[in-house]
């Protein structure tokens, strides 16, 4: 899809908000605040989301890997592939591929498929105004009324949290989205440092406010080196918080490595207390390998998970397999400070 034809259905998808009948049965149901019950495949595992009482897909399909097909019908025919599969949790952000994994999923969701699965997508902004816009946007791409859960995109800076909970912040726009029946549920991710997630969950206490999700890297590598695994999934389980995971390959560069294979990687996220392990799915062969880690799955022992460690220590100590915690490449928003608001 060229960057004007993009441009072009995403502000019709604005203006319009298209819902399927589908969809909106789905967005009536949804306002009465209770869970929704979606199929369920014999190929997948199912978890439940923190304390919010939805029960969703092991696997998420990550949002990213489905705006760069060439041909904007292969992103389709994939992402109905992987709800055909038994995958329900649809991750996506507003910036991703400058917006075309929301107008790609949007399209995908039509024709009774939005009823199918719980919908997540995430928000740049850190002001009122600029998280409303955004806001507004994705719900147009995506051709819905409702997003199921809206997540503050990387919160990775010290200042984030602040910026967020401010008056006037990120935090009022999203909890007015929520009591307008905009979105259902809210969280937020993270992949620098911890310490930035810990600091967002001391902002909640403060607030008196409730997360149901965090999401942020856990894989075999994440345990030597900055680990979120050791300090923010323990708070986070204790508070009743969703965990989604995410980096389970670092995008390819943990595997590179070849100190772990896909499916035993998959297998070691999935062994952890986490909800959903979110993983980047750009062909019919990477959808198989993800179904085949959920159909295969068995949580490792202690003593699996201890060979496996002992195999990625040396490699994980500094970082270098794990580029999203050290390298500013990784950083979407850090070069696009307007995005924030």
């Amino acid at each position: 899809m060229e960057r004007r034809d993009f441009l072009k259905s995403a502000a019709a998808a604005a203006v319009t908000s298209v819902a399927s009948p589908s969809s909106a049965t789905t967005e009536a149901r949804a306002a009465s605040g209770s869970p929704l019950t979606r199929p369920e495949s014999p190929e997948m595992q199912y978890r439940e989301l923190g304390r919010t009482g939805e029960r969703v897909s092991a696997i998420g399909l990550g949002g990213y890997h489905v705006g760069k097909q060439a041909d904007p019908a292969e992103s389709i025919r994939l992402i109905r592939s992987a709800i055909d599969r038994g995958i329900t949790f649809m991750d996506n952000c507003w910036d991703y591929n400058d917006g075309i994994s929301e107008v790609r999923m949007g399209q995908a969701l039509r024709d009774g498929y939005r009823s199918k699965v719980f919908l997540m997508t995430k928000m740049d902004g850190r002001s009122k105004e600029s998280y409303n816009v955004q806001l507004e946007q994705s719900l147009g791409r995506l051709q819905t009324d409702m997003i199921d859960l809206v997540q503050f995109h990387e919160v990775i800076r010290l200042e984030d949290p602040d910026r967020i909970f401010a008056p006037g912040g990120a935090m009022e726009a999203a909890v007015a989205a929520r009591d307008a029946g905009k979105i259902r549920y809210i969280g937020f991710t993270g992949h620098k440092d911890p310490y930035v997630l810990l600091r967002m969950l001391e902002m909640a206490d403060k607030h008196n406010f409730h997360f149901d999700t965090v999401q942020m890297p856990i894989n075999v590598m994440d345990a030597h080196f900055r680990s979120f695994t050791k300090e923010v999934l323990p708070v986070a389980q204790q508070k009743g918080i969703g965990v989604l995971a995410m980096k389970t390959f670092g995008d390819h560069f943990i595997l590179d490595s070849k100190t772990v294979e896909p499916i035993e990687a998959f297998h070691y996220s999935l062994t952890l207390p986490v909800s959903v392990v979110i993983t980047g799915i750009d062909s019919p062969q990477i959808l198989e390998q993800a179904v085949t880690a959920a159909k295969t799955f068995r949580p490792m022992s202690q003593e699996q998970v201890a060979s496996l460690l002992g195999r990625t220590r040396e490699a994980a100590a500094d970082g270098r397999y794990e580029l999203f915690k050290t390298s500013s490449h990784f950083d979407g928003t850090a070069q696009n400070p307007k995005w924030l608001g």
